[in-house]
């Protein structure tokens, strides 16, 4: 190979290095701000998620229970509208179904089933996340039926048990009723359940 041939080559050959180079640089540079964007996209999502997830769950402390309208009717069915209403001074999560749970007169607690869904008085509005801003409330429709009052096949109420959604105290209401077998129904929390 000539001096000028050899001379041409490494020119050439150095081009192509420094082109070979460039497009290196340039496709990093692509791939780095894709990945930017990528991560910039994640982080977004995190905060949209950790934005929820800051709205914490209702605590028990932070409610009162109270009863809205009793509800009555043939058949020997018997009902009340429970309400919980968020008095922690912020805003706060619900979702679900009360449990529930009965005592006697002197708060010692009676055997007792619950049931979720449709009650005598109400359907089920089902279970959904409810975000209590200060001062608001969420209600369910709670029945029971009291045929066989005074006989061992009921229970002979003083209070009820009211325990809200992810939590392990309760709230308790004075109910002295019958409760045949101590079983009630309730339905989900909801801003407003129809009664009817």
């Amino acid at each position: 190979m000539s001096d000028m041939t050899q001379y041409q080559y490494r020119k050439t050959s150095t081009a192509r290095g420094r082109i070979s180079k460039r497009v290196g640089a340039a496709s990093l540079a692509v791939a780095a701000t894709a990945g930017l964007g990528l991560a910039g996209a994640g982080a977004a999502q995190a905060l949209g998620s950790e934005a929820t997830a800051t709205v914490p769950t209702c605590r028990t402390s932070g409610l009162t229970a109270s009863f809205g309208e009793k509800l009555g009717g043939g058949m020997n069915h018997e009902g009340v509208v429970l309400k919980l209403k968020n008095t922690s001074g912020h805003t706060c999560n619900l979702r679900g179904y009360p449990g529930l749970g009965l005592e006697d007169s002197g708060h010692r607690t009676l055997g007792s089933t619950v049931h979720w869904g449709d009650t005598w008085y109400a359907k089920d509005p089902g279970k959904k996340t409810l975000t209590l801003k200060n001062n608001k409330s969420a209600e369910a429709v709670i029945s029971w039926t009291h045929a066989n009052a005074g006989t061992p096949d009921a229970r002979h109420t003083g209070y009820l048990q009211v325990t809200p959604p992810a939590n392990t105290t309760h709230k308790t209401l004075k109910l002295p009723t019958w409760v045949d077998h101590g079983r009630l129904h309730v339905t989900a929390l909801a801003p407003k359940v129809p009664v009817g």
